[in-house]
């Protein structure tokens, strides 16, 4: 690595949910691809902030900022908390929205290198002010740049011009190259999947580069990957293999084989958002309606939640009706902790473990240790779950049902054959619908975007709910109602013969940013 440019590790703190780390995205499209990525770009950060912003329970996301490039660096909105300014981002998206679509300008190769520093610059100050007023320091910021050029000579620009900056408070650098095309397989892997990618890779050590589609569903899912529980401080799960019952997986028939594992939700819990079918399990606990496994496990603390196995089962041996609550995905660990020995053993041993179960056609029965509450004489419950193999390398954990929370229920066997005449009738039905191999949830939408963006209240002021009824904005136009930043942004380099214009400096006192409620005057104009 170069010296000064090494990109921080996460804090310790980052396997919690709550305390995700905040981000900080460049939108880096020249004209006149941007014509062609606007409205999805735009449409993607709608849906995925009126779900960021809605959700109950810790916050999945801490700070965002947004900067466009286009001729010059601009910043649309300076660092926010997300949750309850759904109104500011919301605004911001439309702003970005009528960002100039036609015409030309001469693209400065700086511009990008400028948002990169801009951005840190606010971030470091917005950290300096926070550390002294909240307990929960920000240490890390994570960059995503969104570009229409090609991503290799993207980072290669990147790399050259930041070789020598101090990115110690970058905890990760991302280039995410938007590509002319149509999801060609919905029921492909995600986007984001590291595994099989050859679009995702890691260049100079410090910069990441990604590909996604143009098309909303794509841009949809990278954005809500931010969603996830991204520590790898930590493992988050000790799977437990008694030896006796998998030797071949172990040489020691006498200590239980341990398997390092993250745990990854499948869906969000729709208890956690406003009007949904489940929204009466909506509860006040900040911890609310999360998986007892969930809540255990992104703990962040010196003993790991541990699920030992204690039992195997016939995979035709269990009801559907016995499982509850959300399913969890675990997969092999990434802790950064460990060493790559141990990474990549225990990873094989994950590996061999998925297959044998598939081959066996077995699941797997375990308990959750309780978690000890100190000093406390309190009997403490006993969560089971059953783990399931895939055909990808994971098992899925759902919770299952145990003696006390049985309810009474005897079911007659279905008879052999049912009445002719009703017979025919069914099936005559049957043969009316539709068949599809399997069900792909991307078809299939509830209208729960455009519901939880109507559940936020309106700005002061006309918020334009159409961005179709708003016209590009005229090159050189500035808008009016956009927030200000409490430091100067980085000039620009001057076009051949012309002075450079200095910004004025900002009047604002940080306390006049950081809480901030209504827009404010932007940046003065650069040249």
């Amino acid at each position: 690595m170069h010296h000064g440019r090494t990109i921080a590790k996460g804090s310790p703190s980052a396997t919690q949910i709550n305390q995700q780390p905040p981000r900080l995205l460049i939108v880096h499209i020249a004209l006149p691809s941007w014509a062609d990525i606007c409205s999805n770009l735009c449409e993607a950060l709608q849906n995925f902030f009126s779900l960021a912003c809605s959700l109950m329970g810790p916050s999945r996301m801490s700070l965002f900022s947004l900067y466009m490039v286009q001729n010059q660096h601009e910043c649309i909105l300076p660092f926010v908390q997300v949750r309850g300014n759904f109104v500011r981002l919301q605004a911001c998206i439309s702003e970005l929205h009528m960002l100039q679509r036609e015409g030309c300008f001469r693209p400065q190769s700086i511009s990008l290198q400028l948002a990169v520093e801009d951005g840190l610059q606010q971030f470091k100050q917005y950290s300096r002010h926070m550390n002294t007023s909240a307990a929960l320091p920000y240490t890390s910021l994570e960059i995503t740049i969104l570009t229409s050029q090609p991503g290799k000579e993207v980072v290669k620009q990147l790399e050259e011009g930041l070789k020598d900056k101090d990115l110690l408070r970058v905890r990760r650098l991302q280039v995410v190259e938007i590509i002319k095309g149509i999801l060609e397989d919905m029921n492909s892997a995600s986007p984001i999947d590291e595994s099989g990618n050859d679009e995702i890779s890691i260049l100079g050590t410090d910069i990441d580069l990604q590909a996604i589609d143009n098309d909303v569903i794509s841009m949809e899912i990278f954005f809500k990957a931010w969603l996830h529980n991204s520590g790898t401080d930590q493992e988050h799960i000790h799977l437990l293999l008694p030896s006796q019952c998998f030797s071949t997986l172990s040489k020691t028939k006498d200590n239980p084989m341990c398997l390092k594992c993250d745990l990854q939700e499948r869906l969000l819990s729709p208890s956690l958002l406003p009007g949904t079918a489940d929204g009466s399990l909506r509860m006040d606990d900040p911890k609310g309606d999360f998986s007892t496994l969930y809540q255990m496990a992104s703990q962040s603390s010196a003993s790991h939640y541990k699920l030992q196995v204690i039992k195997a089962l016939k995979s035709s041996g269990l009801c559907e009706s016995l499982t509850y609550g959300l399913p969890f995905i675990l997969r092999p660990t990434s802790c950064w902790q460990l060493d790559w020995d141990e990474l990549e053993t225990n990873q094989q041993h994950f590996h061999a473990l998925c297959h044998s179960l598939l081959k066996r056609e077995w699941l797997l029965l375990a308990k959750g240790e309780p978690t000890s509450l100190g000093h406390s004489q309190r009997i403490l419950a006993s969560t089971f779950y059953v783990i399931v193999p895939s055909r990808s390398l994971t098992l899925l954990v759902k919770a299952v049902a145990t003696r006390e929370l049985m309810l009474p229920s005897h079911f007659p066997l279905l008879p052999d054959d049912p009445p002719e005449d009703s017979l025919k009738i069914v099936e005559s039905i049957l043969d009316s619908l539709e068949l599809e191999p399997t069900y792909n949830p991307l078809q299939v939408w509830s209208h729960l975007y455009s519901h939880l963006s109507s559940t936020f209240a309106k700005p002061r002021g006309q918020l334009y709910s159409s961005w179709e009824s708003r016209g590009p904005r005229k090159a050189g136009q500035l808008p009016t109602n956009r927030v200000r930043a409490t430091v100067v942004p980085l000039p620009v380099t001057p076009a051949p013969g012309r002075a450079p214009k200095m910004p004025a400096a900002s009047k604002s006192s940080s306390e006049d940013f950081f809480l901030l409620s209504e827009p404010e005057e932007e940046y003065p104009s650069q040249p």
